[in-house]
């Protein structure tokens, strides 16, 4: 329950932070409600669409609505996808709003302290800490190696956690050794002629749980002729705080990336999840009122590109690339497609690969909903979503699900293991998918020289 004095510190805080320039803004046309998966999912519920949110802010901003449970359950409920920000006539940057809302009820309302307890242990004691990171994750290897997770299994103890979470057991990665992680090379080398300087942003998730796909997206650059430096001062990039209302914890995350990939020189800065790259180029953002910081945030975003753009830019696609027989869709990451504006070169390198068949998948901009830790925190709602886009990827019937986001990847690989699919369709990063077509393409060639001598 929120006190008397709680309401009153939220509805105050609101009047002085909320941006009322873009809350008038929205011209409440509902152009954003077709967009918006809560506002489908909830039976057309005008208080979970983003519609009704920002109405719902602009009101305890004028102080006709307290910013009672209702209003908070409204903003809790959201996603954060942003799907509505591309379609909204007025370009409201509704991803803003909802942050400085969710900042605000967080700062001046005290949850219970086992929630405290948590949210300290995970944003300020794990997250920015890569070598924390390390540990847990290097924990995380020991149970899948050691028979530990057969035994836990046998016992029957993932009964009794959420069905969620424990068919998330299931589908997680075969994650690497902690040895594997500490030993990552910092500077690797073109292995074509070397066409720009790129500084890898490698993530906390990334590089731990995900490490292989970071291992796959920086020999990609290398093969499209980038000299690569991964910064080791660079640490987590803020989003699951921001998103959570840690809003001051992740301008401190910001200010450590900045710091740490000024002093590379790259040319660009290249990261894999779209998540993260969504947050990155909102440093701009989330700095503007510090004037020692804004101008640096700026040229930082300024070289933000995704792997999927800057392979197009350098035209790795016009390699051999080929798959075995097989049709493939894309499942769209949400901040990568809404914030980024990345939609095209995923599907442009995906099309180049022989051997395949492309098929889009009906809806396959909305989100699939994972949202950071939302199919975790809101489960219900997130796997009603899931359940909807599982719906979508069955009529493609694509024996391969690509994406561009750790979050992304792990909630289709459980729409997979909820649908009874596993074995017979698998969901990959875009990345590993185009190391595969690369490694089989240049192998093709070598072949049909071979034969081509032969018969010569």
């Amino acid at each position: 329950m929120t006190s008397v004095e709680e309401r009153k510190s939220i509805e105050q805080s609101f009047q002085e932070r909320m941006d009322q320039d873009q809350l008038l803004n929205c011209m409440k046309c509902g152009f954003c409600l077709p967009s918006c998966p809560t506002y489908l999912e909830s039976g057309y519920q005008e208080a979970h669409s983003p519609r009704g949110r920002i109405a719902l802010m602009k009101g305890v901003v004028d102080g006709v609505i307290e910013p009672d449970e209702e209003v908070e359950r409204s903003l809790e409920l959201c996603l954060g996808c942003r799907a509505c920000e591309p379609v909204c006539p007025s370009g409201v940057t509704y991803g803003h709003l909802l942050e400085e809302a969710r900042d605000i009820i967080n700062q001046n309302k005290k949850a219970p302290l086992p929630a405290r307890m948590m949210k300290r242990a995970v944003f300020k004691g794990m997250f920015p800490h890569p070598k924390r990171m390390r540990t847990m994750v290097g924990l995380l290897h020991m149970y899948q190696n050691t028979g530990l997770k057969t035994a836990v299994n046998k016992m029957g103890v993932m009964k009794l956690f959420p069905e969620s979470l424990a068919a998330m057991e299931k589908i997680l990665p075969q994650v690497p050794s902690l040895k594997e992680m500490k030993n990552r090379p910092r500077e690797l080398e073109s292995k074509q002629e070397t066409k720009a300087k790129a500084a890898f942003f490698s993530g906390c998730l990334m590089d731990t749980m995900f490490l292989p796909t970071n291992q796959a997206t920086t020999e990609l650059l290398q093969l499209a002729g980038c000299e690569i430096v991964i910064p080791k001062q660079q640490t987590c990039c803020g989003a699951l705080h921001g998103h959570s209302g840690e809003k001051d914890l992740a301008k401190d995350l910001a200010k450590r990336n900045i710091a740490a990939f000024e002093q590379t020189g790259a040319d660009y800065i290249i990261t894999n999840a779209g998540g993260c790259g969504a947050y990155l180029i909102d440093y701009g953002y989330l700095l503007k009122e510090e004037p020692e910081w804004k101008e640096r945030a700026e040229a930082f975003v300024g070289k933000i590109k995704d792997i999927s753009e800057i392979l197009v830019e350098l035209e790795f696609h016009e390699q051999p690339l080929s798959l075995d027989s097989q049709t493939v869709t894309y499942q769209d990451s949400c901040h990568l497609r809404n914030v980024m504006k990345v939609g095209s070169e995923p599907r442009r390198l995906l099309q180049a690969i022989e051997g395949i068949e492309f098929r889009e998948m009906k809806d396959s901009d909305r989100c699939c909903g994972s949202a950071g830790i939302y199919n975790i925190v809101e489960s219900d709602m997130s796997m009603q979503i899931l359940d909807r886009k599982m719906e979508q990827a069955k009529a493609a019937e694509a024996a391969t699900i690509v994406t561009g986001n750790p979050g992304c990847l792990l909630q289709m690989k459980l729409g997979i293991e909820r649908e009874g699919l596993t074995g017979q369709v698998r969901a990959v990063h875009l990345a590993d998918l185009l190391l595969e077509a690369h490694k089989n393409g240049k192998n093709s060639k070598k072949e049909s020289v071979s034969v081509n001598r032969t018969l010569v």
